[in-house]
């Protein structure tokens, strides 16, 4: 701020948060229950208090002022002065220096400390108690921030859903090893942005990066005690700011900028994942960090026999109250700013049912959906929904409105019993090859709204579903506690490493098998970052807190990592080359204009499955006939959409079995495209006749093609 301007102005309420227009800022903060609100301003190395300021002005509980001079780089934060009243929900304690939820960047880090807690911590009487000391000190400062970029024309690559597949990374573990980064741009938003990073996503052929989160978050004070961090991000501090600690300059809004444009050139889209159902300041007992210190009652959902507690539908501590119209405009003011001011082209929503939460149900046509639904800029960008969360009913798996897409956890735990070996299973299997129509066609949606995958960050990696039969957590610190118990995995003879041949050689075609079915499933294939080339995490289904090698990507590949990535690059383009694999509507499993069937199912004797061959507890063998010239689509120029014929089968069972080649056309023969007993995968391209049998090995995936000309 100028110095030489002592005048304060009135402002305005709108827009929340610091605003500067070229002569001075406008700071604007909604609490609905405050008493008095004090701006604080502090030198630019955010140490010393300089200034601070009585917001005198409140229009519809927003407490604002303008100050004529200040500058960008301007440092500050917030004291909030109330009833400290736990038992009515209030937490007011203006020893507090509170960031500004609408703050766009932020400097310094979190250092822990019992003054960050609004009680005294160890009180008999908690957090009922009160705190006098201040922790300003310790607190990251809030930074005004200069607005302008020079995009330079940038365009969003806007790849149709079905067309989209989906690499999920994290923007650190993905750079932090990489040999040909620089050193100073590992782990950083610029990292991501650099040549090398750019070639190995577009060798790959990988449309969109979903990125971990990269709003501002807390590490959790019980992993700093224990020298770990809060590796994965979901620990929100602030829904508009880029977090510093992935930032190469010290400029991460203009940095994330650049990254966005980059990728953008590489025709690479750029997804968030973000976390907008809980907050970092934990249950009761948590710190009061911002929103708690602003207002609780307003920004959080409590309990209603008792508002000292928060309802916890998250697992945190904590829920967002999505009942107050200010924390439901919070969160669409924090979407359009990430994608009008920094070009993102959607969101993949964290237990996104707390969102849909009104009262207590699950209610899907909540607020929420209704007022994205309606928005003419965030109805036009991915939205992907993680359709669950930890309260009762929060299991939403197909629930979600037209217009988003989900996680398919069900394809995930389907195709995993699968290829492990389970009976009985055919019939489930079908659905998730064909985009899960029990799921999503019932309320006019599209394959492309299932988001396929295998394995995401929470959990194993693929290379640790076919090593691993128990978690093996211990350098989480928890005992081995956290994580989840029931993975559907299987070591495929031996836990974790082993020299032995036969066991190495059928864990390869395992993974073989889970990617190749990926690909080529109706719907939207996610790939977790590394598992192109057989990263593990030693059995460690929940890294959260690993910010080291057993997160990080391991770029030094052996052989058997080559042939992994070649074998991903191979069935990317496999399935980009064939549309009949990127259907944008559910099959009918009916003759289109006299022709074959679009869609057949056939047992290994090469015929029509039979009703009662669905239920069959001992089936592991299953054959899905698609027909290219019955696709039934039109192209973007109305032209009919046509392909050739294939054939999928597929064996999880522990034998060979013959299964005959179906003779739908003359004079044709099935050629081989993949079959997952090869050593690489990719078959040499041998010519079946119909009628013929294919040697299907035990535990393999088989495609083969068939020209319709």
């Amino acid at each position: 701020m100028n110095q030489q301007t002592s005048v304060v102005r009135p402002g305005k309420p709108y827009p929340l948060g610091a605003t500067w227009d070229g002569e001075g800022v406008n700071f604007a903060l909604f609490s609905e229950h405050a008493e008095k609100v004090e701006l604080c301003l502090f030198d630019s190395r955010g140490r010393r208090e300089t200034m601070r300021i009585e917001l005198r002005e409140q229009t519809d509980l927003v407490w604002h002022c303008y100050l004529p001079g200040a500058q960008p780089g301007l440092l500050y934060g917030y004291r909030v002065y109330g009833p400290y009243q736990p038992n009515r929900g209030h937490r007011f304690n203006p020893n507090k220096l509170l960031l500004d939820p609408y703050a766009k960047a932020a400097v310094g880090k979190l250092r822990w400390s019992d003054a960050h807690f609004g009680y005294k911590v160890g009180a008999k009487q908690e957090d009922l108690s009160f705190d006098w000391r201040d922790n300003a000190l310790a607190m990251p400062k809030c930074k005004v921030i200069d607005p302008t970029f020079d995009w330079q024309g940038d365009r969003a690559p806007d790849t149709a859903w079905k067309d989209t597949l989906i690499y999920e990374m994290h923007v650190k573990g993905f750079t932090a090893l990489h040999p040909d980064i620089p050193v100073p741009l590992r782990g950083t938003y610029s990292g991501l942005a650099s040549a090398p990073a750019i070639k190995h996503l577009q060798s790959l052929g990988v449309t969109a990066v979903e990125l971990m989160p990269v709003h501002c978050f807390a590490d959790d004070r019980h992993l700093v005690e224990r020298g770990l961090r809060n590796y994965w991000g979901y620990n929100s501090l602030g829904f508009f700011t880029p977090d510093r600690r992935y930032a190469a300059t010290d400029d991460p809004v203009r940095e994330f900028k650049t990254m966005v444009k980059t990728l953008h050139r590489a025709g690479l889209e750029v997804i968030l994942d973000v976390v907008y159902n809980h907050t970092a300041e934990g249950n009761h007992l948590g710190p009061t960090l911002s929103l708690r210190g602003i207002d609780n009652a307003a920004y959080y959902r409590l309990t209603g026999a008792n508002p000292r507690f928060c309802m916890d539908y998250t697992g945190c501590g904590n829920t967002l109250n999505m009942m107050q119209p200010r924390v439901l405009q919070m969160i669409m003011d924090s979407l359009r700013y990430w994608v009008q001011e920094m070009h993102v082209d959607g969101f993949r929503f964290d237990l996104a049912a707390a969102l849909a939460r009104e009262l207590h149900d699950v209610d899907r046509l909540g607020a929420f959906f209704d007022i994205i639904h309606q928005d003419p800029v965030l109805s036009r960008v991915k939205l992907i929904a993680e359709p669950w969360d930890l309260g009762e009913g929060g299991y939403q798996v197909g629930n979600f409105p037209v217009g988003w897409t989900e996680w398919n956890a069900k394809y995930r735990d389907a195709l995993r019993a699968y290829w492990k070996g389970e009976g009985g299973l055919i019939g489930d299997l079908a659905y998730r090859l064909t985009g899960s129509s029990d799921l999503y066609a019932h309320n006019g949606r599209r394959p492309y709204a299932s988001i396929n995958f295998i394995t995401a960050h929470d959990g194993y990696t693929l290379q640790d579903i076919v090593s691993f039969q128990q978690k093996h957590n211990q350098a989480n610190g928890e005992k081995n506690r956290d994580g989840e118990s029931n993975n559907l995995s299987w070591n495929c003879g031996a836990e974790g490493t082993t020299d032995n041949l036969d066991i190495l050689a059928l864990r390869t075609r395992q993974k073989r098998n889970f990617l190749a079915t990926l690909f080529l499933s109706q719907g939207v294939p996610m790939l977790l970052s590394g598992d192109e080339m057989g990263r593990s995490q030693q059995g460690n289904n929940n890294a959260y807190c690993q910010d080291n090698e057993i997160s990080w990507l391991n770029w030094n590949l052996q052989p058997e990592d080559e042939e992994q990535l070649a074998f991903v690059q191979f069935m990317i383009g496999l399935r980009k080359a064939h549309p009949i694999f990127r259907r944008s509507s559910f099959f009918q499993d009916q003759r289109l204009r006299g022709k074959v069937k679009n869609i057949m199912w056939l047992n290994p004797d090469g015929l029509e499955m039979g009703d009662d061959e669905w239920n069959l507890g001992f089936a592991r063998c299953l054959g899905m006939y698609l027909a290219g010239d019955a696709i039934g689509e039109v192209d973007s120029l109305g032209n009919p959409v046509v392909d050739d014929d294939f054939l999928l089968i597929l064996n999880a069972a522990a034998e060979e079995i013959p299964f005959t080649l179906p003779g739908f056309r003359s004079r044709s023969r099935w050629l081989t495209l993949v079959d997952t007993s090869f050593s690489t995968g990719q078959s040499d391209i041998k010519r079946y006749a119909r009628g013929s049998a294919y040697p299907l090995q035990a535990r393999s995936l088989v495609l083969l093609r068939q020209p319709t000309a």
